[in-house]
């Protein structure tokens, strides 16, 4: 099982397959077309891996001893941040029955085996098109960010930052000037499951913060008191906080 990387380019790809060297094999062809990715041997570590990360879509390969990929994408059903994960299976099983089971499994999408690098990306982006948010690049007072290659400027000059610090501006330059509680940024950003504390939520905060105002700009990452925090342009009115 290969380290976890963190989402960047085309999109954050869960491969799950017993097959050593297909796992190496797929990993490396979707690395080459500008994905990253992260490769499971079985269920058991897809399921330990998705209980703190969250990947932009699944490649299940069908038959697996142990939990079967059929049996594995039920349980990525069952758990409530999942259940609109793309699920893409790789199968040589090509009856219809077949085909029907996994789909009824959750799966969103099925591709015969043998195939090739183009169909899959093809279908990978696809499925992503559906289930990820605009790319088009986001804009809100001197702030860009380009959510495609996770770029971002203030008044042209570049932010490095992050995943974590990544993923809450990104949240926050999607609703700007909305409030969001301490705990509503727990769960949009390390999702419901994951236990970790309030004050972890300030701690990115303050780094966000660091990364994006200089000595004599203005902070806009603003704290709302008794409330949460919101992105700002100077503004005073903000829409109520959600839970």
């Amino acid at each position: 099982m290969t380290a976890p990387a963190q989402p960047s380019g085309k999109g954050f790809i869960l491969i799950v397959d017993d097959e050593p060297s297909l796992r190496v094999l797929l990993e490396h062809s979707l690395q080459q077309r500008g994905y990253r990715a992260y490769a499971a041997a079985d269920a058991e570590q897809a399921l330990t891996f998705l209980a703190h990360t969250r990947p932009d879509a699944a490649l299940l390969d069908w038959m697996m001893p142990g939990i079967s990929g059929v049996e594995l994408c039920r349980l990525i059903r069952q758990r409530p941040g999942l259940k609109d994960l793309p699920v893409l299976f790789l199968t040589a099983r090509t009856d219809e029955q077949d085909v029907i089971t996994g789909l009824d499994s959750g799966a969103d999408d099925y591709l015969p085996k043998p195939y090739s690098a183009d169909k899959l990306d093809a279908r990978l982006r696809a499925l992503l098109r559906r289930t990820r948010p605009s790319q088009d690049n986001i804009s809100f007072g001197p702030l860009t960010l380009e959510p495609e290659n996770h770029h971002v400027t203030r008044s042209g000059r570049p932010i490095s930052l992050g995943p974590t610090e990544y993923r809450l501006l990104e949240l926050l330059i999607r609703h700007p000037r909305k409030v969001f509680s301490r705990e509503a940024l727990l769960k949009l950003i390390w999702g419901p499951n994951v236990h970790v504390e309030l004050r972890t939520v300030d701690v990115h905060i303050r780094r966000l913060r660091k990364a994006l105002n200089t000595e004599n700009e203005v902070d806009l990452v603003r704290t709302v008191r008794a409330a949460g925090y919101a992105l700002s342009d100077g503004s005073s009115h903000y829409s109520v906080p959600t839970a």
